[in-house]
């Protein structure tokens, strides 16, 4: 009873909406609906009758074979379909398929499903072609109803399923609620997004949102997930209202089916999640594997961290880690390295999982993104597990990953130069010198085109150059290339002054120059609200603040010039000075640096962080950028942010304000 709970139905677990309404009895073929057995003897008095007619038999005659032979007990199906009587039924009724009704064929396929003929049968092939011959004569009901007997058979129907699309993009606007949402199942199930026709389904569910069921509203958004459907913001955002206000009748299935379509429309629903985080954690212990995997993703995914449905996640696990398949164990331990966050019972979490990963080892020789996922969740919550480590940079293993249908190589980059940092133990397998001259070359790359020209790292160069003394004093460029995310390098003496390291710059100095961006008002608001934040700049600056504390949080004795620039004031003479030297000059050391003396020079690694590095709506930093900063300690730097929530909101100030703040960030020994 226990395995039966715990394993997922892809068949018939997407079907339960349709218990919900009568009307789905016409669209969709029904298992459950009571069927008379026969006695087992009729199934050979049948089979008789047809060796004798040898194939005269009428086509009435031959669905009613079918029929009756599908009513025999379910454990002498496979008898008759071996049976070379069988054979010829199907036969005769390949030769008369066009002279049945289409209500005599939707009968035989009803048949077909509860003998379970396989799905390659040519009796299929004969009724599948008859059916598109067919399609457009046919009325709305009968065409969901044999879409969905296709589905039960589990044969693929491509060429019936565009029919079907083009009959419904053209009667569209007289589809019912019930024949919409079967329509969204196939399409779901089908694995196919007909464009022309999706643009139309976001009027119809707006249209209907109101009246679906709950169970229909996580119909809908699984049919919309498997058919990777895109839709509007402003319909998600519909949805998910619903949903959040409906979500204790929600039963979990569909609700971790909603998950799955807020996850791919990326959307961060706050009232969604913040009910979420009532409603699940009660739950979770009752919930399958799959579903508790699919919430812990969905929180990992949308970057939302709930302490509560994460531990409760944590707690119910390792009772139930064996029903994990390889992508389970893998999601898991992505989902909590990604959100770093090791929980209460950390130990027994993390090492059931490692264990399953082994037990599941074989089934990465066809899902290799698995083990890298796994993997690369310990690293940030620096784990690293040297036998699985040594098992995925094997050179055949490497090879598989390279010629998997995902983009693998940055995750492998990561992994395995983790491991060369944090692991100086490791005795195993390594990847090769070349591949790693190619992955770090591909990410310098990435990062010339869209990492260091954005316009908080540009103009936090620009202004770094100008206070310190010239682009010698400062690099910006990846420290880590693996960590996918650039730094600002400066370096300072034991006595607190800037030393020129940067030749490169020096020489490139124009270059950089003609590098500027425009920070119009536009730019600016993106930057500040962030991609699913519609409000204004000065809220979402507010909204950074914790109640108590004044502009720039974290701040620990400002300068006078700090302290001016931020209060609203103007700085003053000495300030500025100070602040802002001429080219070639490095800034007056601080008094409190200079009563500090530190023994020998320190190599700063300065993080223009964005909303993209932590948690939504928290200042909790994610996995990968916990891993980065690590490993930055680790090889001697010394990790400064210049967190979003104040470096944004300051590009619109003025350049004194600016630059009395960077100075207080190099400068401040207390950072």
């Amino acid at each position: 009873e226990k395995e039966k709970a715990e394993m997922h139905d892809s068949k018939e677990d997407p079907r339960v909406f349709q218990k919900g309404r009568p009307e789905y009895r016409s669209l969709s073929y029904d298992k459950s609906e009571p069927i008379e057995t026969l006695p087992s003897e009729e199934g050979d008095s049948i089979l008789r009758s047809v060796a004798v007619c040898k194939g005269s038999q009428s086509p009435e005659a031959i669905t009613d074979y079918f029929h009756k032979l599908s009513r025999l007990p379910a454990e002498h199906h496979m008898v008759v379909l071996s049976e070379p009587r069988f054979n010829t039924l199907c036969c005769s009724a390949v030769r008369n398929i066009r002279l049945f009704s289409t209500s005599d064929l939707i009968e035989i396929l009803k048949a077909c499903i509860r003998l379970v003929v396989p799905p390659s049968h040519p009796l299929l092939n004969a009724c599948e072609n008859e059916f598109c011959r067919r399609a457009w004569d046919m009325n709305l009901e009968q065409l969901l109803l044999v879409a969905d007997c296709w589905r039960c058979l589990d044969r693929a129907v491509p060429s019936y399923l565009s029919i079907l699309f083009s009959y419904t993009n053209m009667h569209w606007k007289d589809l019912t609620l019930p024949q919409f949402v079967q329509l969204l199942y196939i399409i779901g199930e089908g694995r196919r997004s007909p464009a022309d026709l999706m643009q139309k389904m976001e009027s119809m569910i707006l249209k209907h949102l109101d009246s679906f069921t709950l169970e229909e509203v996580g119909a809908v958004c699984l049919g919309l997930f498997k058919s990777l459907s895109g839709i509007s913001d402003h319909v998600m955002r519909k949805i998910a209202d619903r949903v959040a206000l409906q979500m204790e009748d929600m039963s979990t299935y569909a609700l971790v089916n909603v998950l799955k379509m807020l996850r791919y429309a990326r959307m961060d629903h706050l009232p969604l999640l913040k009910k979420l985080g009532k409603v699940i954690p009660a739950r979770v212990p009752m919930v399958n594997i799959q579903g508790i995997m699919h919430i812990s993703l969905s929180c990992s995914s949308l970057h939302y961290f709930d302490e509560g449905i994460m531990a409760a996640v944590a707690t119910a696990l390792p009772s139930k880690v064996t029903y994990c398949r390889s992508k389970d164990a893998a999601k898991f331990l992505w989902s909590f390295g990604c959100l770093d966050y090791e929980p209460p019972n950390e130990e027994e979490f993390f090492s059931s999982l490692i264990e399953q990963m082994h037990r599941k080892l074989y089934e990465f020789g066809k899902f290799p993104e698995h083990l890298l996922t796994g993997l690369l969740g310990l690293a940030f919550v620096k784990r690293f597990p040297e036998e699985l480590i040594d098992y995925a940079l094997r050179g055949e293993f490497v090879q598989k990953m390279r010629g998997s249908k995902y983009e693998l190589k940055k995750d492998l980059f990561t992994l395995s130069r983790s491991v060369d940092i944090e692991c100086p133990s490791y005795q195993g397998n390594r990847l090769p010198p070349q591949l790693y001259g190619e992955f770090t070359e591909m990410a310098l790359n990435h990062a010339e085109q869209e990492i260091y020209v954005r316009p908080e790292i540009v103009e936090a160069t620009t202004l770094l150059q100008s206070m310190l003394g010239g682009p010698e004093y400062v690099r910006n460029h990846m420290i880590l290339p693996h960590t996918r995310s650039s730094d600002l390098e400066v370096h300072l003496a034991a006595d607190g002054h800037p030393i020129p390291f940067n030749a490169k710059d020096a020489i490139g100095d124009k270059k950089l120059k003609d590098m500027g961006v425009s920070l119009t008002d536009e730019l600016m608001a993106q930057l500040i609200k962030g991609r699913s934040n519609s409000r204004s700049p000065v809220e979402a600056e507010n909204e950074a603040r914790t109640p108590g504390q004044g502009r720039r949080e974290g701040a620990r004795a400002p300068d006078a010039g700090d302290r001016a620039a931020h209060s609203g004031g103007a700085l003053t003479t000495g300030a500025r000075l100070q602040v802002e030297p001429k080219l070639g000059r490095y800034p007056e050391v601080p008094s409190s640096l200079a009563l500090n003396q530190r023994p020998r020079g320190v190599k700063l690694a300065i993080q223009v962080s964005n909303r993209n590095h932590y948690c939504c709506w928290s200042k909790r930093l994610l996995g990968l950028h916990c891993l980065k900063r690590r490993q930055l300690r680790h090889l001697g730097y010394v990790v400064v942010e210049l967190p979003f929530w104040e470096w944004f909101p300051l590009l619109r100030r003025t350049r004194l304000e600016k630059l009395s703040y960077l100075h207080y960030k190099v400068f401040d020994p207390a950072l």
